[in-house]
């Protein structure tokens, strides 16, 4: 940055001496016909012109250096503190608006920084000098020349006003317009069965033309703004002119000082005309800038709390103690008054209708979501008081709907280990019954694409069970991770997992009654209370709600498929 200022200034310097020059030029060697002393000057004159030239290089590679170092500083820190903020900050701001502020925005706070701000700078800088030489040379012209000051500055304020709603406007639109090509993106498949590309284009199309009637109104704002700019440099240069060849005739100022006087007018042209440009991108890297802040201030909800510590090893006891848990933003209680302790090796299943909170109570284990009262413990530790990565080192996690990376099999498999070996890797699969991995073109390195839509469902969930289980947590978490399994792979995988529960905590979401059977005992919900523990036959014995909720399970199987339960 300080290069950057310093080369601006030496060549705001250089190209100022020049017009001097031309003075010295025309009032000296021409005016009294000494033709030796013209060498002198117009060296100097080509010297200055180098010089010039080499300090807008510098500064212009300067300019693009800091601002792309400081659009790539500012998206480390946003992305970084996206992965600090809670699920329920994104249950809450939609994925493109969230994109449009790491790339659109930023983009525009680079233009700014690397480019307008400098300029402002290189300008203000032009405008002070040049004003001052203007009063030297000539004191009435000059401070004619300072008074087209007055209507710019009324004109700036203005123009800042307004041009200040219009451009958060058109960023917000530009952010719902990309929510929209990126759900319409993630979505290709649905829309198509339905048959509704029609109905989404139109969608996309309300959008679009909301958008472009923002911009134009953007434009016509800079269009006036831009055109005042051009009128008044033209109009202060024709007064210059008039009054100027009054002065040479009146004697009281030299045809070089004119010459001098006229040209340093002409240095203020682009100065001028470029405060447009400049003030609009820096109306627009204002309210980007704004856009941003909006996430960067917005402080991480669950985070290490002070003197959090670590947990080496863990036996893997989990407790649910009095846990009544909201959603952030309601006052309705999805878990109430939770009690609940699985002991090291224990696998717990969690039964219940849909809404009774079963998927809440797991999420509360890796701390996606913290306890409104009560709280949640690790081998006797609140897990609020353990390091968030100490915590998640230990508990695997595996969910209903499963989510894979454009990445390669390797490295969405290392998502669950970063440290895990080949073979690691390959024992998990193994376990997961996904050696269909192998059969893929490139194995392991094969990318399964985006969302792994490339592969089955049935061979997503089997990946994401891998994942779950190849760093070997003491406590695994599993949301149904077999519901898109035909009934042959889910016995096989419920074979494999009976070995790797054997000295797992593992706490089992359970929608498929054949499932039932990995679990040793048996927490039945209804309406995010705990009402029955017991094993799965107790529980068939004397809990009718639980019977129920089976064999409505039970009946949504396919044709044909016998209950294991």
């Amino acid at each position: 940055m300080v290069t950057m200022v310093l080369t601006g200034a030496a060549g705001v310097g250089a190209s100022i001496v020049v017009p001097l020059v031309s003075k010295r030029v025309i009032d000296g060697p021409i005016a009294h016909h000494a033709h030796h002393r013209l060498v002198p000057l117009v060296g100097l004159a080509l010297l200055l012109g180098v010089g010039e030239g080499t300090l807008a290089f510098v500064r212009r590679w300067e300019q693009a250096t800091v601002g792309c170092g400081v659009e790539e500083a500012m998206r480390n820190d946003l992305y970084a503190h996206l992965q600090r903020l809670p699920v329920a900050f994104h249950d809450q701001w939609q994925s493109g608006q969230l994109l449009s502020r790491a790339m659109a925005d930023l983009a525009t706070i680079r233009r700014f920084v690397g480019f307008g701000l400098v300029f402002l700078f290189i300008n203000i800088s032009t405008f002070t000098v040049v004003i001052t030489l203007l009063l030297r040379l000539h004191l009435g012209l000059g401070l004619l020349t300072a008074a087209m000051g007055v209507p710019l500055l009324i004109g700036c304020l203005q123009f800042e006003k307004r041009y200040a709603v219009v451009s958060r406007r058109v960023q917000d639109q530009g952010g719902d317009l990309t929510t929209i090509i990126e759900e319409a993106a993630a979505g290709i498949r649905v829309i198509k069965a339905f048959g509704r590309a029609g109905l989404m284009g139109g969608i996309f199309a309300g959008g679009a033309r909301r958008l472009q009637g923002s911009s134009l109104e953007q434009v016509g704002l800079r269009a006036y703004f831009w055109s005042l700019l051009d009128y008044m440099p033209s109009l202060t240069l024709a007064a210059v002119l008039l009054f100027g060849a009054l002065a040479v005739a009146h004697h009281t100022m030299t045809l070089g000082g004119l010459v001098a006087f006229i040209t340093l007018v002409l240095m203020l042209v682009w100065p001028i005309e470029a405060l447009g440009w400049i003030l609009a991108t820096g109306q627009e890297a204002a309210t980007a800038a704004q856009r941003v802040y909006e996430i960067l201030d917005t402080p991480p909800a669950i985070a290490d709390r002070p003197g959090a510590r670590a947990l080496p090893a863990a036996s893997g006891r989990v407790e649910f103690d009095g846990v009544t848990f909201c959603y952030p933003g309601t006052d309705q209680a999805v878990v109430r008054g939770l009690q609940l302790s699985i002991a090291p090796g224990e696998t717990l299943g969690l039964v219940g209708a849909t809404g009774s909170g079963k998927t809440t109570v797991v999420s509360l284990v890796p701390r996606l979501y913290d306890v409104t009262e009560g709280r949640v413990c690790l081998d006797g530790h609140d897990i609020r008081e353990l390091e968030l990565r100490s915590l998640r080192r230990h508990v695997g996690v595996a969910f209903e709907d499963p989510t894979l990376f454009s990445a390669s099999v390797r490295e969405n498999m290392r998502l669950g280990c970063p440290d895990a070996s080949d073979d690691e890797i390959v024992e998990a699969l193994e376990t997961a019954q996904a050696g269909f991995v192998h059969e893929l073109p490139w194995g392991l390195d094969t990318r399964v694409g985006e969302q792994g839509l490339s592969l089955s469902g049935g061979q997503r969930q089997r990946l994401a069970l891998a994942r779950a289980i190849v760093g070997r947590p003491r406590v695994l978490v599993l949301d149904d991770p077999l519901s898109a399994l035909d009934v042959h792979t889910e016995a096989l995988v419920e074979e494999a997992l009976e070995r790797v529960l054997a000295d797992t905590t593992a706490l089992l979401v359970v929608h498929r009654p054949s499932t039932v059977a990995l679990a040793d005992r048996v927490a039945f919900l209804d309406a995010g209370r705990v009402v029955a523990v017991g094993t799965h036959s107790e529980l068939l014995e004397r809990v009718p709600e639980y019977r129920a909720v089976l064999s409505a399970e039970a009946d949504q199987r396919p044709p044909g498929v016998e209950e294991v339960a």
